[in-house]
């Protein structure tokens, strides 16, 4: 690893700079005692609320600074040097190349109208239904699928950034014979030799892949092994899998206990557990009554950033107080427990959670983290039996994902490898030498391999080490199939042909196999050719996406036993020793998106961090070895140690420290190579996911870190409201109790007519769960640039949606909440009224538009916008230059130069393509037929928009909610986006408590 450097703090001290603030404990239990109310907090150096934490902000941000302390001769000298400069900012000139109008249309395409395409994009194994869009050929967003059962209309991240892996650059281009360029035909001819010289039984052939649930390449596979009996089939996923085939229904669970389980992210069914979480969470719904969730875990998720009770404990001590639940629902002997190290009242949690359980058998459930052992879901699937959950909240299903045999597993490979008993070995989009753990030495086993073939979409790491890369089609260029997690079937069809001539799996197996076809179309129609036996159901799967009946069948599990360990209770416990977690990375998993720059930039929702991955201690821990964020410490485990700064992390179990995933790619590509951390060097294959007996030492170096937590501090001011499930029903309207004025408020200006519509949106915090897949949505419908790690440090990111995160309570374990802050569109925008140009102005919907010819680069509407939701180019950060880049981009949004402003537009474009069709229609336009890119994305239906002048429409509705209230509204501006608080369902025993 290479060493640190003196870095950018440092070099700042040395001028006289301020140091990066220091969470000061003492300080933070001073003002916290002497609060009168709730105090919310972005982070524990505002907490503090030192000096240093104030001049530190000043000096990140001087232009803020000297306009507070700005006298009235001072500012107007700033306005007139603004104005005369403004215009070198924003220069810009057309292009000088010929350009040529488009001529002769394609057959079957509409000029300028995108279409849709039903299919699926694959994450660890199991599908999400999409439709991608396709803009006369080039395929450039991604929507859900309304009839996938895994998506209802609805995507994540992962599945909007899929566009920008299609048209990245530094994919695989060419066939690659070790380290010279080569072609298919010389592949195919040496592939052939080596495919008779298996003959007859296949001994010495190896295939790795990923998880499948593919019914097309698991029957070519079974027909493989079946041709060559000693050839085996092993299977690798780094960041795992559903250890057994069962699913929740959260929209049926009253009573909900997560174990170390992050199920708002499960990389299966996170989206459908997002909107099935966030249906059982209104307030007001009769119907349904809310729903409580009860989270113990070792590190802040999503998941737990929900939860009305947390507990931050230990994995090993989240483990024992899963024995004394099961002892309380009389799962388990009353045996001899290991003691707690906490000094938390847990006891009294229990029974208070175990009582909150056995009140509601059947609506109860019980949910346990893939990171935990085997034994602790097999006490899972017993306590859920227990309480009769199973077929109502908890659905185990036939097998949808092939299982590996007992020698199908990374070690057994490993060690055949060892043995010299693997003479070819074919990886399947899959990267070991960067992702196998560290005690494998897989990439020494690899040497004992005479022929190493891969088929990825990069050149990553192990594709380095291969006689033959081979590039990979991506999903969007791919005819293939695979399951969703209820097992759901769907086609996955292309929207383009391969860009760079690569190939499907499963036609590298059909090759393999010496099959009379390898076209992928045709052996997924020939895979289904029983159950869509003519064009017609062929065309109707297709269309829709999902393929009828395939869904697996539910049953009850044969024995819902406990089987836990019986020496556990009498292993001794070094209370006072550290533990290692590692977790997939928020945003870009295991590794594999390590070079999508749209993922490498979105803030992680807990922390704010981008580019890179911190180790995560608790604030007792850094308090304990005076560590600040950025310090650089030495982790040493297991004979093994690595260099990685530190992240201080409310509600992080206090002798646990976090490792993501993902990071120190040395051969992802440009945008990946270089950033953060390799945790892969630390793990081992026995303990995947938490290592007892880490050593943690102070080294003194500081390390450069990316966060956006600073950029928008709050001031004091009452942004996020939030309440309990009492408190709502005792006053609906406590979310306005304090405003200083009634809505709307008293104005100077008149106000304005809308003779046809008045757009307006509303988000509902109750069921926002801060993944930030509107970002990242808006991001690929706007073509907002990537800026990079040091613009990012200056403050100067481009998203025009950020997902703010607000703390209340102890640092040790507060309460979180998510805001997402779009424009506001305010009816009375203090931004119109300074801009010198007129770029920004008000039409006559409602919105709040920018106009970027006119634009000159003042930023005073920036400096005038209260809720800071504008971004400036500072620099010319789109790439005009790149081909594959600008074919991703959406052709209805202008691409923006250096010198302008930007920000949120409410997807107008959106708004004119439904009234051209209305229009044309001669009607107005329906609720509902204007989807913003964020409100198409959200898992959760946090987000309403439509005309609020219509009291009919489904965002009319949430605005007459009494949760209903508009940020800020003591300036008078009235934002046409409002939210709807949070409310919380806390139980009244532990109010207080947790």
């Amino acid at each position: 690893m290479p060493s640190i450097d003196k870095t950018i703090d440092q070099a700042r001290a040395d001028l006289g700079a301020p140091k990066t603030p220091v969470f000061d404990p003492q300080a933070a239990r001073e003002r916290l005692a002497k609060a009168r109310g709730p105090v919310f907090w972005r982070s524990l150096e505002e907490l503090s609320d030192s000096e240093g934490f104030h001049a530190w902000l000043r000096h990140q941000h001087p232009q803020l600074a000297e306009t507070l302390r700005m006298d009235r001769r001072g500012f107007l000298k700033l306005l007139g040097a603004s104005l005369a400069l403004a215009g070198l900012a924003g220069c810009s000139r057309p292009p000088r190349t010929q350009i040529v109008p488009y001529v002769h249309g394609v057959p079957g395409q509409t000029a300028g109208l995108p279409r849709f395409f039903a299919t699926a994009l694959v994450r660890h194994g199991f599908a999400q239904g999409v439709l991608a869009e396709s803009n006369m050929g080039r395929p450039t967003k991604i929507e859900g699928n309304p009839s996938h059962p895994a998506s209802l209309g609805a995507t994540d991240i992962f599945a909007q950034a899929a566009v920008l892996q299609l048209w990245d650059p530094d994919r695989s281009q060419a066939v690659m014979h070790r380290d010279a360029t080569s072609t298919w035909d010389a592949f195919d001819a040496d592939f052939l030799v080596r495919r008779m010289r298996l003959q007859p039984d296949g001994a010495g052939l190896r295939i790795l892949s990923g998880n499948i649930t593919s019914p097309t390449l698991s029957a070519q596979l079974d027909a493989l092994l079946k041709q060559f009996p000693r050839a085996r089939w092993h299977m690798h996923e780094p960041a795992g899998v559903p250890t057994r085939p069962l699913y929740y229904r959260l929209d049926r669970a009253r009573i909900i206990l997560s174990l170390d389980g992050d199920f708002l992210t499960d990389p299966a069914a996170g989206v459908r557990y997002a909107r099935d979480f966030a249906a059982r969470r209104a307030p007001d719904d009769p119907d349904h009554p809310m729903s409580r969730l009860y989270v113990v875990e070792s590190t802040p998720s999503l998941t737990g950033s929900m939860a009305d009770h947390r507990l931050p404990l230990s994995s090993l001590d989240i483990q024992s107080l899963a024995r004394r639940l099961a002892r309380r629902l009389d799962v388990a002997d009353a045996t001899a427990l290991p003691t707690l190290a906490t000094n938390l009242d847990v006891e009294h949690w229990l029974d208070v959670v175990a009582d909150d359980l056995k009140k509601h058998r059947g609506q109860s459930l019980v949910v346990v983290g893939a990171t935990q052992p085997a034994w602790m879901h097999d006490l899972g699937d017993a306590l859920n039996a227990t309480l009769g959950n199973h077929g109502h909240t908890a659905m185990h299903i036939d097998k949808v994902a092939r299982q590996p045999d007992a020698d199908g597993t990374l070690p057994a490979l490993v060690k055949a490898m060892h043995a010299g008993a693997v003479d070819t070995l074919m990886v399947l989009d899959s990267n070991p030498v960067y992702d196998a753990p560290a005690d494998m030495a897989f990439d020494t086993a690899l040497r004992r391999v005479p022929h190493l073939i891969h088929l990825g979409l990069y050149r990553d790491e192990t594709a380095r080490r291969a006689e033959w890369h081979l590039p990979m089609a991506h999903a969007l260029e791919s005819w293939g199939d695979a399951r969703a997690f209820d097992g759901t079937a769907s086609l996955i069809q292309p929207l383009i042909a391969p860009l760079y001539n690569g190939r499907t799996a499963s036609e590298m197996l059909a090759r393999l196999r010496g099959d009379e076809t390898s076209d992928a179309h045709a052996l997924v129609h020939r895979q289904w050719r029983d159950q869509l036996p003519d064009e017609a159901h062929w065309n109707t799967a297709l269309q829709s996406g999902v393929i009828p009946h395939t869904t697996a069948s539910t049953h009850h599990p044969k024995s819902s036993t406990s089987h836990m360990p019986a020496d556990a209770a009498n292993t001794p416990r070094d209370n006072d020793a550290l533990e290692l977690l590692f977790r997939p990375d928020p945003t870009i998993g295991d590794g594999r998106w390590s070079n999508n720059g749209w993922l490498q930039e979105l803030p992680k929702p807990l922390t704010h961090l981008t580019w890179g991955n911190p180790a995560l201690i608790s604030p007792a821990l850094a308090e304990q070895h005076q560590l600040a964020n950025g310090d650089v410490v030495d982790l040493h485990i297991d004979g093994r140690h690595l260099r990685v700064p530190v992240w201080i992390m409310p509600g992080q179990a206090p002798r646990s420290v976090t490792l993501h995933l993902g990071y120190g790619r040395r051969a992802a590509g440009h945008v990946g190579n270089g950033q953060g951390f390799d945790a892969y060097t630390l793990r081992t294959s026995k303990h995947p996911w938490s290592m007892q007996g880490l050593k943690l030492e102070k080294t003194g170096e500081r390390y450069p870190l990316a966060d956006t937590q600073h950029h928008f501090n709050m001031e004091g001011r009452n942004l996020l409201r939030v309440g309990t499930l009492d408190e709502y029903e005792y006053n609906p309207a406590f979310a306005t109790a304090d405003d200083k004025f009634p809505e709307p408020p008293p104005s100077l200006y008149a106000d304005r007519p809308f003779d046809k519509y008045s757009w307006g949106m509303s988000i509902d915090l109750n069921a926002c769960i801060g993944c930030g897949a509107c970002t990242i949505a808006c991001q690929a419908e706007n073509n907002i640039p990537v800026v990079g790690k040091d613009q990012v440090r200056r403050g100067r990111e481009m998203h025009w949606i950020r997902v703010d995160r607000y703390f209340e309570g102890k640092p040790s374990n507060p309460r979180s909440y998510p805001q997402p802050v779009p424009c506001m569109m305010c009816e009375h925008a203090p931004c119109e009224v300074v801009c010198p140009v007129d770029a920004t102005l008000h039409d006559d919907e409602g919105l709040n538009v920018q106009v970027y010819n006119r634009c000159v680069g003042t930023r005073f509407c920036s400096n005038n916008c209260p809720y800071k939701v504008r971004r400036f180019n500072f620099l010319q950060y789109a790439d005009k230059t790149t081909e594959a880049l600008m074919a991703q981009r959406n052709p209805e949004v202008t691409v923006r130069r250096r010198g302008v402003m930007e920000k949120c537009t409410y997807c107008i474009q959106r708004i004119e393509n439904a009234h051209i069709t209305a229009d044309r229609e001669g009607r107005r336009i329906a609720d509902g037929e204007v989807v913003t890119a964020c409100q198409a994305v959200c898992g959760a239906k946090a987000i309403s928009f439509g005309d609020q002048g219509d009291p009919h429409t489904e965002v009319s509705k949430a605005k007459a909610s009494p949760r209903d209230y508009a940020m800020l509204n003591e300036l008078g501006t009235r934002p046409h986006t409002t939210y709807m608080a949070r409310v919380r369902n806390p139980h009244p025993d532990l109010e207080g408590r947790s």
